[in-house]
């Protein structure tokens, strides 16, 4: 049996999302639906953090776990880049293990480490022993969301959530891993407790996510960012299902879905077929050959190299001019849209001032 029976347990069910706000005419939006655009659409992973000076004086002294859960503080740190960079989306401040600690998952970020969990989830009883996410415990971030929308104007915001694989391989090994040996160990030799646990996982995310659709987000992102650890075979069995559910149960929002993992170029095609509108592209991979491996029908989103942010402008407007190139040769080959990010997060040593002058040349492209 491979626990496959487990894959939907737990099923939170369609939900019912209110209206939300009218932005037509923003381009991220009319990229990610395949519409046309006033200019080319940019945002960055990572985009509020280390690399701006205000997000370092306001969160001085304040731990990022206790900052997420600061609805006034959320809203601040998101709004930073837009006001810096004119970029044309922002995405909530948040990490992508809030869900797992609102729930009641012991666990910390402890700096120059990352995420670091107190009891780690190695057999089929510490599965059964994961606490559910309700609402209620997310209102600070659905808060913060709420406060964000009033505030961005004709902005569009981004909610997001880690998938189910790389918020397993965080509980499975107790934190950040660079060959996730527990994790695929657990895959192969007890399928059934990995999709038990998959399945517990996925009820946190979309929770997580409902709790941002129904506050006002005008898109989201899934973050897979381990899932590049994982052969083509390994993924289609053992994450496929749980990611493909995820994106089912809030397609009903209506808003533009997009999924992003990094060292994830020999899974474009299947992350594609997760059911995102909008498949993200790390920078190993031109985005004309990303077209090729998704298959037409969907829009791309990436996909500087963020190191190329230290080379000097010139070095920088090249590659930016060479991937636009590449996103239009990806659109006249099926691809819907092409929305400009990095290949991944902006580094924390990265110069603000070359941010907003990438902003401000992919505009004018």
């Amino acid at each position: 049996m491979s626990g496959l029976e487990d894959t939907n347990a737990g099923m939170t069910g369609r939900a019912e999302y209110p209206a939300r706000r009218v932005l037509d005419d923003a381009p991220l939006l009319a990229a990610a639906n395949g519409r046309p655009v006033k200019h080319r659409p940019v945002w960055f992973m990572r985009q509020a953090g280390r690399s701006l000076p205000e997000y370092r004086k306001i969160r001085a002294g304040i731990g990022m776990l206790e900052s997420c859960f600061d609805p006034e503080l959320v809203c601040e740190i998101t709004m930073q880049p837009v006001r810096r960079h004119k970029v044309d989306a922002a995405i909530l401040f948040s990490d992508i293990v809030v869900p797992l600690k609102a729930a009641g998952v012991d666990l910390d970020i402890v700096a120059g480490v990352g995420p670091v969990v107190a009891n780690p989830v190695r057999s089929r009883a510490d599965v059964e022993t994961l606490p559910r996410l309700v609402p209620e415990e997310v209102g600070a971030v659905a808060q913060a969301v709420r406060l964000l929308t009033t505030e961005l104007g004709p902005t569009p915001l981004i909610g997001f959530a880690g998938a189910p694989f790389t918020l397993a391989s965080y509980l499975v090994e107790g934190g950040p891993s660079r060959n996730h040996e527990r994790t695929k160990a657990l895959m192969h030799a007890d399928p059934k407790t990995w999709h038990s646990l998959l399945g517990r996982i996925t009820d946190i995310t979309i929770a997580f996510l409902q709790a941002q659709l129904h506050a006002g987000v005008d898109a989201m992102q899934l973050f897979d960012s381990w899932a590049g650890a994982l052969s083509l075979a390994e993924y289609r069995e053992f994450v496929l299902p749980h990611s493909e559910r995820v994106f089912v149960e809030v397609e009903s929002a209506g808003v533009p879905r997009i999924h992003f993992g990094v060292g994830t170029g020999e899974l474009l095609g299947v992350m594609g077929e997760a059911g995102a509108d909008v498949v993200g592209v790390d920078w190993r991979i031109p985005l004309d050959e990303a077209a090729r491996r998704v298959g037409p029908g969907k829009a791309l989103q990436g996909n500087l190299d963020p190191a190329v942010l230290f080379a000097g402008w010139d070095a920088v407007e090249k590659q930016v001019r060479r991937i636009c190139r590449e996103a239009d040769a990806a659109i006249a080959a099926g691809s819907t849209g092409h929305i400009f990010n990095l290949g991944h997060g902006v580094l924390p040593e990265t110069d603000p001032a070359v941010l907003t002058d990438v902003v401000e040349l992919v505009h004018s492209l």
